[in-house]
């Protein structure tokens, strides 16, 4: 089979790398069905005329004008595998030519929600404080060291956000017998409820909870929508757990209730990554901190090559793609989240 008779795909997946997304296996079988063209992602429109008039699809999500896509009329799918939907790209243009703008964003879900719900162990527990009190020699026996500890079992739980992610952590937290609410208004009561979840306003998962998730999404929206007034509302010694983006949080507001002792956190995510030596939080007590790295497993990015491969070979075949998440035409230019560094 020549590479005229291959359906072509741009590969441009910065910041993720094709050895990072697909095993050995699944990238032989990448480029025996495929004829790849690696390009720089801020410049698609340098390719020229001939590979772009016959690209199928677009593996990354670099930044495309409606130009640049008028010169693509086989274009049926971008797959994007940094995951977040940045507003880089014409998505009306796309979604009128039924071009298929799809994330592998999921495959972050359970370990994300997994060290989620270590940080609440940790919190509940104080399981870091331990360890660093026992290594200094300065460690409590027994009941003395659990003054602040708590059970998050029979617990009052809020999540705010319901995404792939709210719903992995939910499925953790469902041998804990907690009552668990729920904040999302991109989504009906009934889906909640379908899954296990009581439907809440954000002002009841604040105030009620002895545990707060955040997996919301950043929106054009709810940029710093949790800040001052937010967390003086939660219960005193409430643990708050950041796990999407900081961007939805007033992380000097966070920091500020961390520090007068209203509540715990953590947090996997910060306004700035890297964060600068000298930033306050690397020293907060009551702060437990992790460097982004809450998805970044090998397996979770070997398996979006998996759901890459998948969805093209349905579209290949005339068919929708089913293992990623499509981008909705309502919401997707609502979202802003920034792309994450992958070292």
């Amino acid at each position: 089979m020549t590479n005229t008779e291959r359906p072509l795909a741009i590969s441009a997946p910065e910041p993720r790398t094709l050895d990072l997304i697909f095993t050995d296996t699944a990238r032989a079988e990448l480029h025996a069905k495929y004829e790849i063209v690696e390009a720089d992602p801020e410049n698609i429109a340098g390719l020229g005329d001939e590979i772009l008039g016959r690209a199928r699809y677009i593996i990354g999500q670099p930044p495309l004008s409606a130009e640049t896509l008028a010169r693509m009329p086989a274009l049926r799918s971008i797959l994007n595998v940094e995951s977040n939907l940045l507003n880089n790209m014409p998505y009306e243009v796309l979604f009128q030519r039924g071009v298929h703008v799809v994330t592998t964003g999921q495959v972050f879900a359970e370990p994300v929600a997994e060290i989620g719900l270590g940080f609440a162990l940790a919190l509940a527990r104080g399981i870091v404080d331990a360890d660093v009190a026992f290594r200094e020699g300065s460690e409590l026996w027994g009941g003395e060291g659990n003054a602040s500890a708590r059970l998050i079992a029979g617990s009052e739980i809020g999540i705010v956000g319901f995404g792939d992610l709210g719903k992995a952590l939910r499925r953790l937290l469902s041998g804990f017998r907690a009552r668990i609410r729920v904040f999302d208004p991109w989504l009906p009561r009934s889906i909640l409820e379908e899954n296990g979840v009581e439907p809440a306003s954000l002002e009841d998962v604040l105030t009620k909870s002895d545990f707060v998730f955040v997996v919301a999404a950043v929106t054009s929206e709810n940029r710093g929508f949790l800040g001052t007034e937010a967390f003086a509302s939660m219960r005193r010694g409430a643990a708050f757990i950041l796990l999407s983006r900081a961007d939805v949080v007033d992380f000097d507001a966070l920091m500020a209730a961390v520090s007068s002792g209203q509540i715990v956190a953590a947090s996997d995510v910060y306004p700035q990554e890297p964060l600068p030596p000298d930033h306050p939080v690397r020293s907060l007590k009551g702060f437990i901190r992790s460097a982004h790295r809450a998805g970044a497993l090998d397996s979770a990015f070997k398996k979006m090559g998996d759901m890459v491969l998948e969805d093209m070979d349905l579209m290949d075949r005339g068919l929708p793609p089913m293992r990623c998440k499509r981008a909705e035409r309502e919401t997707v230019s609502r979202m802003r989240s920034k792309p994450v560094a992958v070292n």
